[in-house]
């Protein structure tokens, strides 16, 4: 039985740490998880327009009722505004950095290609720009996806070294940002005039990622919730795509492994400092026609196939390998396939059900850490 490294209450109580897109679905889990964990919290995104986003459900711009729990401090701004990310950045002076803020929709980025590129590229050098001025050692983990790759449609799983690509504006703007951010690494951080040696910068890769809380446009979850809550059909457009689901809870996981490890090494350059992929086992590859039929088994629903030939393009087969976060992290998935559906659908029918927001992430949190 593999054993997987726990979280560190200790390293991460008081810490200091800043979150950009801390008022997105994987941003929410993060800050709550952190809060939970006695961290002092800096975030830094866009005000959620959706009173029904996470965020706001879990009423996260507020102190957490929790003993112990770190405070969370809130900037409402675009990535895109360079001198207030600057600004905060230089006050704040954090120890980690999780850089989240993205356009990360694949069907938005068609409908707004150049607010895609910039945010995902021009958002990612405005941060790394600002971290110049840090003080002391700061370990940052830069989240990107795993759809960076150039995507050949194979069986087989993408490792950290193949060729980066994208067709479509969202993928290949994060594999513009993976390539910024090793260009800027290699430039601005070492011992040279120009660098500095307070930064340990890697990226992140993470799968598709479920859970409960999400309530994004154009993503399967939570379209098949809303369909499910108001007993409609869902419509499905690519019942045969493959992808790598994951409950949120376990790229966060590695991300706060990773962020911990770097922090410790107290080095700008080492293994550490490079991309690391974050995804399910290999049964945990599973075609949205799957993803569904599965969720059917919790909650009782149908779907309509509404795939369309002229439909812009997205990839059909996608898996990652995850041998270098098992072998350098010791990071592990926790949670089956079946337990990450069933653990995303009861979120969602306790939730329908009157239990609050943050009851629900709190249970699953729970449950995931003594797992």
């Amino acid at each position: 039985m593999e054993i997987m490294v726990s979280i560190e209450t200790n390293f991460w109580k008081g810490r200091r740490v800043f979150i950009s897109g801390h008022t997105g679905f994987k941003g929410s889990w993060l800050a709550l998880w952190l809060s939970t964990l006695g961290s002092e919290i800096f975030g830094y995104s866009l005000q959620p327009e959706d009173k029904n986003s996470l965020f706001s459900q879990m009423n996260l711009n507020t102190k957490i009722n929790i003993k112990n729990a770190g405070e969370i401090h809130s900037c409402y701004e675009d990535i895109r505004e360079f001198v207030k990310l600057k600004e905060c950045i230089t006050n704040f002076q954090p120890e980690i950095v999780f850089h989240l803020a993205a356009q990360p929709l694949v069907k938005k980025s068609y409908l707004k290609p150049l607010d895609t590129w910039e945010i995902n590229v021009q958002g990612t050098l405005n941060l790394l720009e600002s971290l110049k001025e840090i003080e002391s050692f700061c370990a940052v983990v830069m989240v990107t996806t795993d759809k960076v790759y150039k995507n050949n449609n194979w069986d087989f799983g993408y490792r950290e070294n193949d060729p980066l690509g994208g067709h479509d504006p969202y993928s290949s703007s994060k594999a513009a940002a993976e390539i910024a951010i090793e260009s800027w690494r290699s430039s601005f951080c070492g011992l040279s005039g120009h660098q500095s040696i307070n930064l340990g910068i890697s990226t992140a890769r993470a799968g598709n990622v479920v859970g409960g809380g999400d309530w994004a446009q154009d993503r399967i979850i939570p379209d098949l919730i809303r369909s499910l809550i108001e007993e409609k059909p869902v419509y499905i457009r690519s019942p045969f795509s493959t992808r790598p689901w994951q409950h949120v809870l376990e790229p966060l996981s590695g991300y706060l492994i990773l962020a911990q490890k770097l922090f410790e090494s107290n080095s700008y350059e080492s293994a550490l400092t490079s991309p690391f992929n974050f995804g399910p086992y290999y049964e945990g590859n599973r075609n949205v026609k799957e993803l569904v039929n599965e969720t059917f088994k919790y909650w009782s629903g149908e779907y309509i196939d509404i795939s369309n030939d002229d439909a812009p393009y997205e990839s059909k087969k996608l898996s990652l390998q995850i041998e270098k976060a098992n072998n350098l992290l010791n990071w592990h998935p926790r949670w089956s396939f079946s337990e990450t559906v069933r653990k995303t659908v009861s979120w969602y029918k306790a939730f329908n059900d009157g239990k609050s927001a943050m009851e629900c992430c709190l249970s699953d949190l729970k449950d995931f850490q003594e797992n």
